[in-house]
């Protein structure tokens, strides 16, 4: 076999196995309109608790990437130059094939604060069993300083709580999901950093699973890649596609939780991923948009005040072709 054959068909092969990698486990999950949609946990057609809000009608006139579908073709190399960047690293790349499209200090080691609840969710995904009831303890909410602070010993279903989680980025509840997931948080970042190595992240070391300033890196290389892993799960895709929902709670009231993501439910083509701040990895934005049968995943870490949002929406743009 001519080796410029053998080079196109082992990168072939390459991707396959990305591709096939990224295919997680599915769970049984709620719709837009909180319905459960046939899979594990819940009956299929029930309503359950906690659910997000209904989209309104004025965003579903603008045709948006179902929760559940993933795009159907690779992303083209854009024929126009990449946006100059303006924060500490950039990576873009497609979910569907795990092509690197641009890349700016991507393999650079740096903080990047709640972008690792990503890694944290995976890592609760893997146990599957997110029909469990959770109960809250008091040490979980030792976790400052954004907080859902549920009250010790009331119950959730673990998949309301990852909601929660990966909408509001609460603290307590990673440390909460942690602790419940593997027997204590310590057991819990140890998974974190085997799954992190069996994803490929290289670069990455985590010491809690909520993203507060510790001991711990990761690049946006590696972010852009275990962001990859979850677009394909689609329990998480559904979560992050959330603009707000209301939380309730195990005393009957209940609390508006709104996504952290500006993007979302402002671009119907935007799909939502995880933010992040702390004064060591300044913002940071992991985002995912749909458009045209593609998608996109964009990486932007160590921006500052609101230029996170432009940034970040200037790449996805420039990736999906959106004037």
């Amino acid at each position: 076999m001519p080796r410029m054959r053998r080079i196109g068909v082992i990168a072939a092969i390459g991707l396959i196995a990305f591709v096939s990698a990224c295919q997680e486990p599915q769970a049984s999950v709620v719709n837009r309109q909180g319905v459960a949609i046939a899979g594990r946990g819940y009956p299929a057609g029930q309503r359950v608790a906690n659910a997000p809000a209904p989209i309104p009608n004025a965003a579903l006139a603008i045709p948006r990437s179902s929760g559940s579908l993933l795009p159907s073709r690779a992303l083209a190399q854009p024929a126009t130059p990449p946006p100059a960047p303006t924060c500490a690293a950039v990576c873009v790349i497609d979910p569907r094939t795990g092509k690197v499209l641009y890349a700016y200090n991507a393999d650079t080691r740096r903080q990047v604060a709640s972008t690792q609840k990503i890694v944290t969710a995976l890592c609760i995904c893997d146990e599957r069993r997110l029909d469990k009831m959770v109960t809250i303890q008091a040490s979980d909410n030792q976790a400052p300083p954004v907080k859902l602070g549920l009250k010790p010993g009331t119950q959730y279903r673990k998949i309301d709580l990852l909601r929660a989680m990966m909408t509001g980025s609460f603290n307590d509840v990673a440390v909460c999901l942690a602790r419940d997931t593997a027997g204590s948080v310590e057991a819990f970042v140890e998974r974190m950093n085997a799954r992190a190595a069996r994803m490929g992240m290289r670069n990455s070391h985590f010491a809690n699973p909520n993203g507060l300033p510790a001991a711990q890196y990761s690049t946006a290389r590696d972010m852009a890649r275990a962001a990859c892993y979850a677009y394909n799960n689609r329990v998480i895709r559904s979560l992050i596609n959330t603009p707000q929902y209301t939380f309730v709670k195990a005393d009957g009231s209940t609390k508006l939780i709104r996504s952290t993501n500006k993007l979302l439910g402002k671009y119907p083509w935007v799909q939502g991923m995880k933010t992040g701040y702390t004064n060591a990895a300044g913002k940071c934005l992991i985002s995912c948009g749909a458009y045209n049968n593609t998608a996109v995943v964009v990486v932007v870490l160590g921006s500052t005040g609101s230029k996170v949002w432009g940034e970040s929406l200037k790449y996805l743009k420039w990736a999906l072709g959106i004037a």
